[in-house]
């Protein structure tokens, strides 16, 4: 089987609009949490999330050299085609690529080059904004746009058409796992030779006032926090009330390690294992036993050809809702018996809230960022557990650490599931 590394990482995140100042500061403790400035959170009973800092000054972006600019995806008439998921994915795909250094010339080279980005929702504000319009002013005022700026599979277009990348050309939607699911569906191609070099990934812009009702109708938001933002996601602490709401995209350059080697590419790390399963259990909730993320977590170690005592970390899931939280932790408690002993966890949630169908791909990059940087970053807001575990929550602080071995873990609505393990490449 042919060997599958991570070569480029771009990242757009509630921290910051790239890879290096998003990586710094999670490690610092820092929290992307804010009150609410993209609309009117009046009447919603939710009113903060983790926004995208923009230079515009939105999101707290104002005077943030690191903050993300959209003038370098398109200009403001080309932006105003697309949906804000794109713009996240393209301009994480941009730093990706450049990160990587890979430049296909050849037909060939672009035939073996493939994208595979995914959404959870999509252009879900532009869907309510021109239901609006339309009720306001007929189908006459609906924009010849509005159909290619909302469906989830135009970031992989739109990626695929400015680099020129013929390979596959794919998407995916699991909900919350969206972002695992298309690193590890990925990596998949490339082991099957489909292709050679995969920009792979998860996007998502989805924050509106209808997300936000939505959300919070179905009990999933935290509501205890508004005059509080960064102390609202609190994974495994007591004082947890739902997830907080982010936006971004992280997405991942895959590499088959033959052609990576060839080209003298830097190597994050290694994509070993990848796992995925359904609970067939209930539409939000996961199962009591954590069967599902079980299954998922133990397919990944299978494929990776590794026993639980050999990983070091675990990006959690984790996402500050009173029900998953230990479900997930007892469910690695499960599946690795003596060996949590040794083991560490976080959830990056903590700080940059709940990206949806971004949020498997930004973990799956902060994991290799881990292995490659030797830095389990912080659970922050944990000061009170909920439970008694034998494993390392890293609370509050990040923790130096050699890691071998680590796994990312991704859980969505409708009960789908996915584990990636990444593993450091010494050869």
């Amino acid at each position: 089987m042919r060997r599958v590394v991570i070569t480029g990482i771009g990242l757009v995140t509630p921290l910051a609009g790239n890879r290096e100042a998003s990586w710094s500061r999670l490690v610092e403790g820092r929290s992307g949490a804010q009150k609410i400035d993209k609309f009117d959170t009046d009447d919603l009973p939710c009113k903060i999330a983790a926004q995208v800092p923009w230079t515009s000054g939105r999101g707290g972006g104002e005077g943030d050299p690191d903050a993300f600019d959209p003038e370098t995806v398109g200009s403001a008439k080309e932006r105003r085609r697309l949906s804000e998921f794109i713009i996240y994915g393209m301009g994480a795909a941009a730093e990706a690529i450049a990160d990587s250094g890979w430049a296909p010339q050849t037909d060939e080279e672009k035939n073996r080059t493939g994208v595979l980005i995914g959404s959870g929702i999509g252009g879900l504000p532009e869907i309510a904004e021109t239901t609006l319009t339309m009720e306001a002013g007929g189908p006459r005022k609906v924009s010849p746009f509005f159909i290619p700026s909302a469906l989830i599979n135009l970031c992989s277009g739109q990626v695929s058409i400015k680099y020129g990348f013929k390979g596959p050309n794919h998407s995916v939607v699991t909900a919350c796992a969206t972002g695992a699911h298309a690193i590890g569906d990925s990596a998949r191609l490339i082991q099957h030779g489909d292709a050679d070099v995969m920009v792979a990934g998860g996007a998502e812009g989805a924050l509106c006032r209808l997300a936000v009702a939505g959300f919070a109708a179905a009990k999933a938001l935290t509501t205890s926090y508004n005059d509080e933002p960064e102390k609202a996601s609190r994974p495994y602490d007591k004082g947890r009330d739902g997830f907080l709401f982010g936006e971004g995209a992280g997405v991942l350059i895959l590499e088959e390690y033959e052609h990576a080697k060839a080209r003298g590419a830097k190597i994050y790390a290694e994509v070993l294992g990848y796992g995925l399963s359904g609970d067939a259990h209930h539409i939000t909730a996961p199962a009591d036993d954590g069967d599902g993320g079980y299954r998922a977590m133990e397919m990944a170690l299978n494929h990776a050809g590794l026993k639980p005592e050999d990983i070091d970390y675990v990006n959690t899931h984790g996402t500050s809702t009173p029900l998953g939280d230990e479900i997930e932790v007892r469910a690695i408690e499960r599946l690795f018996g003596d060996a949590v002993k040794g083991l560490s966890l976080s959830s990056t949630k903590s700080s940059i809230g709940h990206l949806l169908g971004a949020a498997g791909a930004v973990e799956g990059a902060f994991t290799a960022l881990a292995i490659s940087n030797k830095m389990i970053p912080p659970t922050l807001n944990l000061e009170d557990p909920s439970f008694e575990s034998e494993i390392d929550l890293t609370p509050l602080k990040a923790k130096a650490r050699d890691i071998k071995y680590a796994l990312s873990n991704s859980f969505g609505f409708g009960g789908t599931n996915a584990a990636l393990v990444l593993g450091r490449v010494d050869d």
